[in-house]
């Protein structure tokens, strides 16, 4: 293992640990920022995400966006691939995926312009760390090198980190939004 994956191993463990009593702490209010954010791109794809384990948790801000386009959620296609999309609302029929996080039961599948990414660290710099597996990496590589696309990074406040052992393949986020507020990168 390379000097920074087993930074970054011990820095997720570390992340993890700090993540759980913000999670326990959170409100109903915690997606505000984000719908605030989202309003300013009503109608372009975007992408949010199915919160697992103990992740902030967007599906309020996701609820508001479909009166206005598409949104979607991930799915995993396999080790090493990058993310497809599937449409959600909030009565999509949903079954377990990958990682325990939900997804369409009947997919209809479309490219977002903006991705909604959760992740276990975060820092001014636009810098994230994930949870290792390279999927949102891989997809933004993708995605970008096709048209514009925004990655917004949605995290408690309490996830910022200074320093993050990141990689050049590590694919920078574009704004973080908190429960206290959007960071501008």
């Amino acid at each position: 293992m390379s000097e920074i994956a087993t930074a970054k191993a011990e820095m997720r463990k570390a992340a993890f640990a700090r993540r759980k009593p913000l999670f326990e702490r959170a409100n109903a209010a915690q997606s505000g920022f984000l719908s605030e954010v989202l309003a300013g791109y009503r109608g372009v794809p975007l992408s949010g995400f199915m919160p697992i384990r103990t992740e902030i948790d967007p599906t309020p801000a996701m609820a508001e966006a479909t009166a206005h386009g598409h949104v979607g959620v991930p799915v995993i296609q396999g080790a090493g691939m990058p993310l497809t999309f599937a449409r959600w609302t909030s009565e999509t029929e949903m079954e377990p995926g990958s990682f325990g996080a939900l997804v369409p039961k009947d997919p209809e599948y479309f490219e977002p312009e903006i991705l909604i990414v959760p992740l276990l660290a975060f820092n001014r710099q636009g810098g994230r760390l994930g949870y290792g597996g390279g999927f949102y990496d891989r997809t933004l590589e993708m995605l970008r090198s096709k048209r514009a696309t925004l990655a917004i990074g949605f995290a408690f406040a309490g996830q910022e980190e200074e320093h993050l052992p990141l990689e050049a393949t590590d694919q920078p986020l574009d704004l973080i939004v908190t429960e206290n507020g959007v960071i501008e990168v």
